[in-house]
């Protein structure tokens, strides 16, 4: 603990802040992977990358899409084309006005698999549909043409892991096309970036803020704090620490077991919600031991749900079978199916399987605490009806590199959230020959899910997502837990912060007392 105030002073001593300005500091886990839009990225580096980054449209707080930088949009009868008309007076950071050329030269490279951007298979025709043309018929209209109508196109678009779809200027590029630094539209631009020691934005003074109120990721973004500085504190007592000495203004993310001391503070004031990010065991179904479901189901039998899940969250969340979240529109009854603890049921499955004890190894990391509990804690249950399960502890870019390559017997993991029942399940499915990371591989749910992607009828999308999850359930290809409850901490001179589904920090809209 020593050290680390040490290090944070050292920090804080480094960037002095003038005098009138703001400076807001706020806590990361762990480093942002990159500045390149829903390329290198996780979790943290979408927080802060959509902070200076917008796109043309975005998620309402209500989880609906709604325009960003586009004024309009305007959609043909048949599907197959979308055009946007971009608001007037948008400036890039370096001081251009955003033209519809812009788009498209930010939209080409994103559609360039050299580029790796994550969301590149929802465009390029493995997955909702492909872009066949962008136009720019004017400096204010973009026209996207698509080869077949898509139900998820904006909402795919505005995805936090695609980085929001950002539109950059080209400036943000060196000479030769690499990737060099953001300079987008939004209410912050990108300051200095010490790897492992913090990363700073600073207000854009001649932002162009929508009317209204702070909505989601689009409504009024304007920034009141001069700069904003995330400070990387992996460890959670040093974090809290941090918050309760005034070293940072607020930790977007506590630890559950913190939460009765800082309720107690008069200094402190807590945001929470139910978000729709994942918790979840992974099995890799295409490993030797794992690729029969008798033993997949074995192990989901094993599991005291509601005992779990109120370890994992403090008591703060509830069981949910389901990969689309409890508090979607979608969630009813038939997500609610799931399993229920069998010591003999799972005990005569793993006999049936042949199943002699072979080692089965989880991967894990104490970067998130519920995680680690969570090895642990299955590890514990399961080998009550003699399944040998041992837990590896990775930092979480490793972890992260091994669940992107598919490379994990079992693996603890969370998903960031995902605002439509398609876009849920796509986050889990898909063909792992091509995309490794996907846990589940069947033929047949992914037609299922390509036709919920195309039809916009309410009840005939329900009844695709009801049987998505019956067929997920009978072939385990891994075990949903719960959604995760954010509750973010601030001290009381911080004022206007809110947390919201997506349990990602927004600092437009916040003062400093």
């Amino acid at each position: 603990m020593k050290f680390f105030a040490v290090a944070l002073a050292t920090l804080l001593a480094a960037a002095p802040v003038a005098a009138q300005e703001t400076l807001l500091r706020a806590r990361l886990n762990s480093d942002i992977r990159s500045t390149d839009p829903g390329t290198n990225r996780d979790a943290n580096t979408d927080a802060v990358v959509l902070h200076i980054v917008e796109g043309l449209v975005a998620y309402r707080e209500n989880t609906s899409v709604g325009p960003l930088l586009a004024e309009r949009i305007d959609i043909a009868p048949d599907g197959l084309s979308y055009t946007f008309t971009l608001r007037n007076g948008v400036r890039f950071h370096n001081g251009a006005m955003l033209t519809s050329a812009d788009v498209k030269f930010a939209w080409d490279r994103y559609l360039r698999r050299e580029t790796n951007w994550r969301c590149l298979p929802e465009f390029d025709g493995r997955g909702a549909t492909k872009v066949t043309g962008i136009e720019t018929p004017d400096p204010r209209t973009v026209v996207f043409r698509l080869e077949r109508p898509s139900a998820l196109f904006l909402a795919n678009m505005a995805r936090a892991d695609c980085g929001g779809s950002g539109i950059w200027h080209r400036d943000s590029l060196n000479a030769d096309g690499s990737w060099n630094t953001p300079i987008g539209t939004g209410p912050f631009r990108m300051g200095e970036w010490r790897r492992n020691q913090f990363v700073e934005v600073t207000r854009f003074p001649d932002y162009s803020a929508r009317p209204g109120e702070v909505d989601g990721y689009t409504g009024n973004k304007t920034a009141y704090v001069d700069r904003v500085r995330w400070l990387v504190i992996p460890d959670a007592s040093a974090a809290k620490a941090a918050l309760l000495s005034g070293a940072i203004d607020i930790n977007p993310d506590i630890a559950n077991q913190d939460l009765e001391e800082l309720r107690a503070r008069p200094d402190i004031r807590l945001s929470a919600t139910t978000t729709m990010g994942m918790m979840a065991l992974l099995m890799q179904t295409r490993d030797p031991l794992l690729q029969d479901v008798r033993i997949r189901r074995a192990i989901a039998l094993t599991l005291d749900y509601p005992e779990l899940v109120r370890a994992l969250s403090d008591g703060q969340s509830t069981y949910n079978p389901s990969v689309i979240p409890t508090a979607s529109g979608a969630h009813g009854a038939v997500q609610q199916q799931g399993f229920s603890r069998n010591i003999e049921e799972a005990r005569r499955l793993l006999r049936a399987a042949g199943y002699r004890g072979q080692t089965i190894r989880m991967l894990t990391t104490r970067r998130y605490n519920s995680l680690l509990e969570m090895a642990t804690l299955t590890q514990a249950m399961a080998q009550e009806a003699g399944l040998n399960i041992e837990f590896e502890v990775l930092d979480w870019a490793t972890q992260l590199d091994r669940y992107t390559r598919g490379d994990y017997q079992m693996m603890a993991f969370t998903y960031s959230a995902r605002l439509d029942p398609s876009l849920s399940f796509e986050m889990v499915s898909g063909p792992k020959a091509t995309q490794p990371r996907k846990a589940w591989d069947n033929a047949e749910a992914l037609a299922l899910l390509q036709e919920s992607m195309q039809v916009t009828d309410p009840a005939r999308r329900q009844a695709l997502f009801d049987e998505l999850h019956r067929r997920f359930i009978a072939e385990v290809p891994m075990i949903v837990l719960y959604n995760d409850a954010n509750i973010a901490a601030h001290r009381t001179s911080m004022t206007g912060f809110r947390s919201w589904a997506t349990g990602q920090p927004r600092f437009w809209g916040v003062r400093l007392q």
